[in-house]
């Protein structure tokens, strides 16, 4: 694991909402070698808060996503502190002041990295996890002539209200510290942060897993102990406060419908989706129920439902599970060697 990575200059880029960030940046990180004719690329973005190198645990030589047969490119979500973000980017634009972030723009701005960076024309596929499940849909229906196959696991098309709530409690717990001081804190908001972490605690994992006390197998010697060390150990762990807020942001408003051309019409755009799809909710998940996923996938022509079994909830997801992840990693698998290309 390193949090050595790469810089991709975006210029001035103009946001869907009207925005310009000058000088934007994008970080990203490559695992394997892009062959000759640029055709064994997959991308595999970051998620709510992660950094590149919290995905290595889907890539290896014993992995569907295979360094020494694909060029995986994980590019960090804009506002994760490692591209442009608030806790980076130069006044009018710093901190609180940031402006709002689709995921047409994590869209737009990775596939300037792959086309001009890279100079691929057709990608093997986009897969990812949560947030990073969000960028998958919008890959496939902003660039269907360069996404042939998508693996979105614990994540949706569109933000249901019962998630925003959720965010909701989320962002009232880190900007109702007083230390928050609106976004122009000197310091982290420990507190609010700390906060956040108890919302997310109870959201994460499942109710079955916590009353199997599964938090055991993840060496943790008691409740208390898994709530400190995991939970407020995750958002104390270098994550600033405004990135986060921004990131929950994009996450809130996140809604494939709005993709221009569609105008709000979640169900026409995830019809237009023409990808080999894979779609893969968690059993249990909170954020991203199985319902939600079975509803998402009847608008998609060539869509697929597989779901993760299991008490892990949402962070079945997340590759801390070993039995998880041989699952997650053996439909991957399949998807990969299945025969399909963009026409």
């Amino acid at each position: 694991m390193s949090d050595h990575h790469h810089i991709f200059a975006l210029g001035d880029f103009e946001l869907q909402h009207g925005a310009t960030l000058t000088q934007a940046v994008l970080a990203y990180q490559c695992y394997g070698t892009l062959n000759e004719a640029r055709s064994n690329a997959i991308v595999y973005p970051t998620w709510f808060s992660g950094r590149h190198w919290e995905n290595e645990w889907l890539i290896g030589a014993d992995k569907a996503l295979n360094p020494h047969e694909y060029f995986i490119i994980v590019p960090n979500m804009l506002g994760n502190g490692l591209s442009s973000s608030p806790s980076n980017t130069a006044a009018p634009y710093n901190g609180p002041y940031f402006p709002r972030i689709s995921y047409l723009d994590q869209i737009r701005a990775q596939h300037k990295l792959i086309t001009e960076k890279f100079g691929i024309r057709q990608l093997k596929a986009v897969v990812g996890w949560s947030m990073a499940a969000a960028q998958c849909f919008q890959w496939a229906l902003s660039y269907p002539e360069m996404v042939p196959k998508i693996f979105a696991f614990c994540g949706s098309a569109r933000t249901s209200e019962h998630n925003k709530v959720f965010l909701d409690a989320v962002r009232a717990a880190i900007t109702t510290d007083v230390a928050f001081a609106n976004g122009h804190y000197q310091r982290q908001p420990a507190n609010g942060l700390r906060a956040a972490a108890r919302v997310y605690a109870s959201w994460g994992f499942s109710q079955a897993f916590y009353w199997k006390r599964l938090y055991r197998k993840l060496g943790y010697s008691s409740l208390e102990d898994f709530i400190i060390r995991f939970w407020d150990g995750f958002f104390l762990d270098q994550r600033d406060a405004n990135n986060l807020l921004c990131m929950l942001d994009t996450w809130w408003h996140g809604d494939i419908g709005d993709t221009p051309g569609f105008n709000g019409d979640h169900q026409a755009a995830l019809a237009a989706i023409q990808a080999q799809a894979v779609v893969m909710p968690a059993e249990r998940d909170l954020y991203f129920p199985v319902e939600d996923e079975i509803y998402e996938v009847s608008f998609m022509p060539n869509a697929s439902l597989q779901v993760i079994p299991g008490v892990w909830g949402h962070f079945a997801g997340s590759g801390i599970n070993p039995v998880d992840t041989a699952f997650i990693d053996h439909a991957l698998a399949e998807l990969l060697s299945s025969d399909i290309s963009v026409v």
